[in-house]
């Protein structure tokens, strides 16, 4: 029995038309409802015969039918990376329109990043990626583009390449506003600052350092930035510095965590009793920081949508890749999430 517009309907709780509109992304539905209709049909597997899904009928004439795209995601312990790689499988399971792959690599490796774009060339129809802005991804991106393959990048922009659009939030906008909560989080107007960082070679996380260095300056210039700390995204690494750097600085009052290891950086504050002292402020919000936010060891966590993030890149890819008009959307929306504020998963 394949799964029908009813039976997706009445797991999430509205009407057939409600679900039509959501399939073939149509305007008039609010995001939460389109998220729930989206996850039910993903977990239904709407519309299968055989191996893969049906094309509805309203996909059935898109010129050049199925398409083939390909996402490269960095590897690693990343919460938030993880999350979003189960997004645009979520997405993929109610796009029958689109063949997705997801590929996985070492997200600290240009020159791996750049073989697998080059790999890709004759193979994919699509591609979006989170890379490194550094010379031999360009050129392998000017490259992949040059054949024909429309490529995207997501959640970190890359400079001067001819890609077909940025999926992603205000990652200079993200770091001004940890600067203002770090800020209005203290409890005097002088003290000691860290910051985290994945890469400063990832542009979107030298976009959060330059609008927070800029928040501090212009709204707490009795806040001074001691130390910046670069982890890789790596949890066990993202331990190691903070402990210590917490040995170096006994009185330091706040830390900025630009990307992941939140988990590395909650343990050493929690081991050192310290977790109620240092203003913690850091992105996403994973199982794990919602746990850091209830227990106060984290003040604020900065989230973005990877569900809505999934859908518009998988959506612009795929009209891309059939020559249709592909206008550039707007930054995917900003949120700052505090203990008392946690939605409910």
């Amino acid at each position: 029995m394949r799964t029908t517009l009813a039976d997706i309907a009445r797991e999430a709780g509205v009407s057939t038309a409600t679900v039509d509109r959501v399939l073939n992304n149509r305007d008039g539905v609010k995001e939460r409802t389109r998220d729930r209709v989206l996850t039910v049909a993903g977990k239904l597997g709407y519309v299968e015969e055989g191996a893969r899904p049906v094309l509805p009928a309203s996909l059935a004439s898109l010129p050049g039918g199925i398409v083939d795209l390909d996402i490269v995601l960095p590897g690693g312990t990343n919460t938030f990376i993880n999350n979003l790689a189960a997004r645009f499988a979520d997405t993929a399971a109610v796009r029958p329109d689109v063949n997705l792959r997801i590929h996985s690599i070492e997200g600290f490796e240009p020159v791996l990043l750049a073989e697998k774009l080059e790999a890709l060339r004759g193979k994919s129809q699509g591609v979006g990626l989170i890379g490194l802005d550094h010379p031999v991804v360009r050129e392998a991106i000017r490259s992949l583009a040059g054949s024909g393959v429309p490529v995207m990048t997501l959640i970190s922009d890359i400079s001067h390449v001819p890609r077909v659009g940025y999926v992603g939030i205000d990652n200079r906008a993200a770091g001004r506003l940890a600067g203002y909560l770090l800020g209005r989080f203290m409890k005097a107007e002088t003290g000691k600052v860290a910051l985290f960082a994945g890469s400063l070679s990832y542009r979107g996380h030298e976009e959060r350092e330059m609008g927070f260095r800029h928040m501090l300056r212009e709204e707490y210039p009795g806040l001074s930035i001691v130390e910046l700390r670069e982890i890789r995204d790596d949890t066990e690494r993202a331990y190691s510095e903070a402990v210590a750097l917490l040995a170096r600085y006994p009185d330091l009052a706040g830390i900025y965590n630009i990307g992941a290891g939140n988990r590395g950086i909650s343990r050493a504050l929690q081991e050192a009793g310290r977790e109620k002292s240092v203003v913690f402020i850091g992105h996403e919000l994973t199982e794990h920081t919602r746990r850091f936010l209830i227990s106060d060891t984290m003040d604020a966590a900065i989230d973005q949508n990877p569900r809505v993030e999934a859908r518009e890149a998988v959506d612009r890819l795929a009209r891309a890749a059939r020559g249709e008009e592909n206008p550039t959307g707007p930054a995917t929306r900003l949120q700052a999430i505090f203990k008392e504020n946690i939605p409910e998963v």
